[in-house]
């Protein structure tokens, strides 16, 4: 069948509502009728994607956007997911209001889907910085530190609100490694001997890597943990605290300035300058309030199975998929 340009997308849409099977996309997508002019880029990511799958999510998104053509995202199926870049025009401004439909939206049909006026390339030398906890791995540390110290659930409570962005990073690190005071060394390497690496990250540094990305870890966790992952993983750099040990054991305090939000956004920038990189080709992931600020400096901000008030600020978030997700909202 040929494209026709003078059917309505809506009413294409419409066409596909009941059409189930994954393997009508390539259908779906041949024959869309093709408009040139865009604004902005959709990314929907998901397993075994459908044509009502499809259809129904920009029709979901049809008061704020409208499809002028559909494609396959080049890393389609690289990874096994289904991925589909449509673009369009954004006919409304208001981002607080975009955002949450495109979170409701994507936990409506369990699916990645990300809006973007721009995209970084991947094929281009980038920077991505990683928060470490709960992004690149999928552990928090201090929490797991602080069960083998028997104070477990109040570091964790803590760990949680830091997170949230309710109390300030510096006071509620300084509060919880207290509580680490006397936790023998060996408790440290028995954690970093079993970290749980998060799904996709070899998949997303490969990726990067072969394509002359730097990458980094800026975390207000520890250094016992980012410096051997920066190893582990062959990244560029790592930041992060130094937890005081005296004696084999830990004595409640940290060495040096503290990690914090700030930090992490001016490692971005430093980092960025160090290697001539272009802003528009710099990257931050994370999943806390701590993260947003390294995030706001960056041209793309990536929430990775974050807190929601992280999912609302950042540019795009992985909700559903693994790490490599983060790579669908690149372009070629």
């Amino acid at each position: 069948m040929m494209k026709d340009k003078t059917i309505d997308s809506c009413d294409y849409l419409r066409n596909y509502q009941n059409d189930h099977k994954c393997t009508s996309l390539n259908a779906f997508i041949d024959n869309y009728p093709t408009h040139t002019a865009y604004s902005h880029v959709v990314t929907v990511a998901t397993q075994a994607l459908t044509p009502h799958l499809l259809s129904a999510v920009l029709l979901d998104l049809a008061d704020y956007f409208s499809p002028a053509s559909v494609s396959f995202h080049h890393l389609h199926k690289t990874f096994g997911e289904d991925v589909i870049q449509v673009r369009g025009t954004l006919r409304d401004s208001d981002n607080a209001e975009i955002n949450k439909l495109i979170g409701e939206v994507s936990d409506r049909y369990a699916i990645d889907l990300g809006l973007q006026a721009s995209q970084p390339s991947l094929s281009t030398p980038g920077l991505l910085v990683m928060d470490m906890d709960s992004t690149v791995i999928s552990i928090e540390c201090i929490d797991e530190i602080a069960k083998l110290a028997n104070v477990g659930e109040e570091v964790a409570e803590v760990t949680a609100k830091a997170m949230r962005g309710e109390i300030a990073f510096n006071e509620s690190l300084i509060h919880r490694v207290a509580c680490l005071k006397n936790v023998p060394e060996t408790a440290l390497i028995q954690i970093r001997d079993s970290l749980p690496l998060m799904p996709g990250v070899q998949s997303l540094i490969t990726t990067l890597k072969a394509n002359n990305w730097k990458l980094a870890i800026a975390s207000g966790g520890f250094t016992y943990f980012a410096d051997y992952l920066k190893e582990r993983l062959g990244l560029d750099f790592a930041i992060s605290n130094t937890l005081e040990v005296k004696n084999g054991a830990l004595t409640g305090e940290v060495i040096g300035p503290i990690v914090n939000a700030e930090v992490k956004a001016e490692t971005i920038t430093s980092l960025a300058r160090e290697w001539q990189i272009p802003h528009s080709q710099t990257a931050a992931m994370g999943d806390g309030a701590n993260d947003l600020l390294m995030m706001a400096q960056s041209a793309l901000g990536v929430a990775c199975h974050a807190k929601p008030v992280v999912n609302e600020k950042a540019s795009v978030a992985i909700r559903r998929g693994h790490l490599h997700s983060m790579l669908y909202f690149l372009d070629k």
